[in-house]
């Protein structure tokens, strides 16, 4: 995995970045006396990601989390029983600490995460020192509840995570987190963008030309999903699916609506929508085959943007209700 150099006219000398494809999170090093990594990957990654942060920094004393997504905490486990610690907002904190059985949403989504332990709760406002300059901790839910950005106000540095990127926004559950998810999210984007960052870092794809752009394109796009619930239910059904086609190497096309009919996720869009889960799931199917989000190859169904594949044996972690308790 190679490091991408930042440029010296947008990021310090001490930001190291490396964009990564799904299912992972952008990598994102702050070199300096007190070494921290932005989120940590998927579970089947993790060694790489481990691998990289030896070859960046050689130690890390921090992972901050922007939110407990299995994109985001999959190299968690590795990188604590290297020594770092584990930093995240309090909500995630509290419910990890618990050993909810909702942990990462992984069960739900079907999405495995390795356990892990949160060391540093954090909440609005905080101040971090993470390299060497000191960051302040703004909560910014939405995509997830406990989701939170990081601000470096001497740089004008944001980390924004999945609050918006340079062609989207993440996908809100409105299902788990209640009707007015899309107007929270959208409240957060406002928020950030009164910063008017120099540059953003985005958990995914590259960094933003234009941050002014970027968020003026996010919060159009958000104002729909506030707009068309059923839109942003559907919207959120094809961004899971999809990442459950990258992790496995696809699936079966004769096992996929069997799979689908026994998620939770798609249980409850199929309530939100007035479908049954059996109709949801042929439908969710036929439209993404259609517009081109999936494939069929080798009578197998894929996710057709790019992703990383993973090795099958790196999924099989428990979820959290199996997790060690504390």
């Amino acid at each position: 995995m190679s490091m991408v150099r930042p440029d010296p006219e947008l990021l310090p000398a001490w930001v190291s970045w490396q964009r990564r494809p799904f299912p992972d999170a952008n990598l994102l090093l702050l070199r300096g006396r007190h070494p921290a990594l932005i989120d940590t990957g998927f579970v089947g990654h993790a060694e790489q990601t481990a691998a990289w942060v030896r070859a960046q920094s050689g130690r890390i004393a921090l992972v901050v989390n922007t939110h407990w997504h299995s994109d985001h905490v999959g190299g968690n486990a590795v990188l604590q029983a290297m020594g770092a610690g584990i930093a995240a907002s309090v909500p995630d904190a509290q419910a990890i600490a618990r050993r909810d059985p909702g942990c990462c949403q992984a069960e739900y989504l079907d999405q495995p995460v390795a356990p892990y332990t949160i060391d540093q709760p954090l909440g609005d406002g905080q101040v971090l020192r993470l390299g060497d300059p000191d960051w302040q901790v703004i909560s910014a839910p939405g995509h997830s509840p406990g989701h939170l950005a990081l601000w470096q106000p001497r740089e004008r540095l944001l980390v924004v995570g999945d609050a918006l990127s340079d062609y989207d926004v993440g996908w809100v559950n409105i299902a788990l987190d209640g009707p007015d998810v899309a107007g929270t999210a959208l409240a957060s984007l406002h928020r950030l963008a009164d910063l008017r960052p120099r540059v953003l870092l985005p958990s995914h794809g590259p960094i933003p030309a234009d941050p002014g752009i970027a968020f003026a394109t996010a919060i159009r796009r958000d104002q729909r999903l506030v707009d068309d619930p059923a839109g942003a239910v559907w919207y959120g059904a094809r961004r899971i699916f999809a990442f459950a086609l990258m992790i496995r190497g696809g699936i079966p096309a004769g096992e996929v609506e069997s799979y689908l009919h026994a998620r939770a996720w798609l249980i409850d869009a199929a309530r939100l929508l007035a479908r049954t889960p059996e109709a949801l799931a042929t439908e969710l199917v036929e439209t993404m085959l259609g517009s081109g989000a999936i494939v069929l190859r080798d009578h197998r169904l894929h996710a057709a943007a790019e992703h990383t594949p993973v090795p099958a044996g790196s999924l099989r972690v428990p979820f959290p209700r199996a997790w060690p308790t504390l």
